[in-house]
């Protein structure tokens, strides 16, 4: 079921001054992923200047923004169709701090981890402030309808005009992507986990108008609560995956299995110092 908002014609509402702030960021080749040389706030200062840009063109389609992390880097190295996906994304972000120590070795270093589960409150509290609109796609409707309810909450003031949850079939696609234009989002944020929201966000990037199309795979589940993040230290120290496989070693045992050495290896030997600039 959709859940919207339906608009008035909105205008761009920042102050000329924030919204000229985009940086000027290099990209890092990390793990064979060409990732962005941005702090949090310099990411949501790139969202905040996009999505107001995006605003002046009625035939807009959203930037892709995808995570970078050591699951994704040993995915795309495993398989061509995903690689292939992912180098339609327009940012990267590193959401993975072995991404960050990784970039370290090289000449531009990434300022800081850029975790999805972080950056959705950075986001928010930028959109709340300069009337940024929100819509929030996947999960189960009681979760994605949870974390509008606790967002709007924690962020007066934040729009979000529309939200649904993520069980659909591919056929129901352009139905979904013409109910959510109807809202007028300036940022879609897509949990429907890896690699199905990499695949959606690609598939339909023409046929959503938005600032930007996020990934954010079970972000909601954090911001409602129901997922535990890991103590701070260990978030730190690159070890939050390991806090997660105690929560649920049944799951995560085998990808972590899999994935960790390959990433491991993938990050010391593609990790290049020949960034590329915006």
């Amino acid at each position: 079921m959709m859940h919207a908002v339906l608009p008035a014609r909105y205008e761009a509402s920042a102050p000329k001054s924030l919204a000229a702030a985009n940086d000027v960021y290099s990209r890092v080749m990390v793990g064979g992923i060409k990732t962005v040389c941005l702090s949090r706030a310099g990411l949501a200062r790139a969202m905040l200047h996009d999505c107001l840009t995006a605003r002046a063109d009625e035939q807009r389609h959203p930037k892709l923004v995808f995570a970078c992390n050591g699951h994704v880097i040993a995915t795309a190295a495993r398989d061509e169709a995903f690689r292939a996906v992912f180098k339609q994304a327009d940012i990267v972000h590193a959401d993975g701090q072995a991404a960050v120590f990784a970039s370290r070795l090289t000449d531009s270093p990434i300022p800081e981890r850029s975790a999805t589960t972080d950056f959705i409150h950075d986001a928010s509290r930028v959109a709340a402030q300069h009337g940024l609109r929100f819509f929030l796609l996947g999960t189960t409707d009681e979760t994605n309808a949870e974390a509008a309810r606790r967002l709007r909450a924690l962020y007066p003031g934040l729009q979000i005009v529309g939200r649904r949850h993520g069980y659909f079939s591919r056929d129901e696609e352009k139905d979904i992507c013409d109910e959510i234009n109807l809202t007028q989002p300036d940022v879609i944020w897509v949990g429907l986990s890896v690699p199905l929201e990499y695949e959606f966000s690609a598939r339909n990037k023409a046929r959503l108008r938005a600032g930007w199309l996020v990934t954010c795979g079970g972000c909601y589940n954090f911001i409602t609560g129901a997922h535990k993040r890991a103590p701070r230290w260990m978030q730190a120290a690159g070890f939050e995956w390991l806090f997660r496989l105690a929560l649920e070693p049944k799951r995560l045992f085998w990808r972590y299995a899999v994935t960790n050495p390959l990433a491991i290896f993938l990050l010391l030997t593609r990790t290049n110092s020949a960034p590329t600039a915006q």
